[in-house]
């Protein structure tokens, strides 16, 4: 399907016509700080640089720190978070705000900026995100720079109600401009669903670790057979031992490749 996407250098580079994307975020530490695993991002990074993976999705001070490693492995795509929410514990009481801008993203060489759509706060709060992605959006397009925007309920159970709440999310990103939505996994139908109403690409989030590696890599292999166009996992991976994670990681590789079919 031929649309403004097919010409973007960016959206070229973090999606590849012969396979899915398969990002690893290591950027938990704008929210979370040192999170188990993840108390070294850039040596996490320089791990997993050798497996068969896409990208990373990044925060600036990682960008900073691995330039020289990255320029070794230009085929790799970086996606910038440029926003945080503190505390991500409390949603109702918290704030978001930007920690980087469009023009930091561009002068730092990466393919993609990404931005949360945090809905479970007051109305006031719902309001700065609205207005803060649509100027990101405004601003990027002079740039010509993918915004990836990510819909989610924050420190909410993943009932029913709330899979069925983000998939609400994700079409007000979509209409705020959004290039991409990334969403954590709400199954194979919502996935297809999803796929089939928003004509942008759909990334897929792994979330906290749970679970075996096989129900990780059945997950995975769900999403990109309905549709998502990638999948972001990171803890589900770099958390689990390291024979363990390259194995999964290697077996994520060949369903990119094996269950794709690109929608844009």
């Amino acid at each position: 399907m031929a649309n403004r996407y097919s010409t973007n250098y960016r959206m070229n580079r973090v999606f590849r016509e012969d396979r899915a994307a398969l990002i690893v975020p290591i950027d938990h530490g704008l929210v979370w700080g040192r999170v188990p695993s993840l108390e070294a991002p850039v040596a996490v990074m320089r791990r997993f640089m050798s497996e068969d993976i896409t990208g990373f999705m990044v925060s600036t001070g990682i960008v900073k720190q691995s330039e020289v490693d990255m320029a070794k492995a230009p085929a790799l795509a970086r996606v910038l978070a440029i926003d945080a929410f503190w505390p991500t514990s409390a949603p109702a009481t918290g704030t978001g705000t930007l920690v980087a801008s469009v023009e930091d993203a561009v002068r730092l060489g990466v393919d993609c900026v990404k931005l949360l759509l945090p809905w479970n706060v007051d109305d006031a709060e719902k309001v700065l995100y609205c207005n803060r992605i649509g100027s990101v959006v405004s601003e990027a397009s002079k740039w010509h720079m993918p915004v990836m925007v990510e819909p989610v309920f924050l420190a909410a159970p993943r009932t029913p109600e709330i899979i069925e709440a983000e998939l609400e999310v994700a079409r007000i990103g979509y209409d705020l401009g959004a290039d991409i939505i990334k969403i954590t996994f709400p199954g194979p139908d919502a996935t297809a669903k999803l796929c089939a109403e928003l004509d942008i690409p759909v990334v897929v989030a792994g979330g906290p670790l749970s679970g075996d590696s096989a129900s990780t890599l059945r997950d995975v292999q769900d999403a990109i057979a309905a549709g998502a166009q990638g999948v972001v996992v990171g803890r589900k991976v770099w958390q689990r031992p390291a024979e363990e994670a390259a194995h999964v990681i290697a077996e994520m590789a060949s369903i990119t490749r094996k269950h794709y079919s690109r929608r844009w």
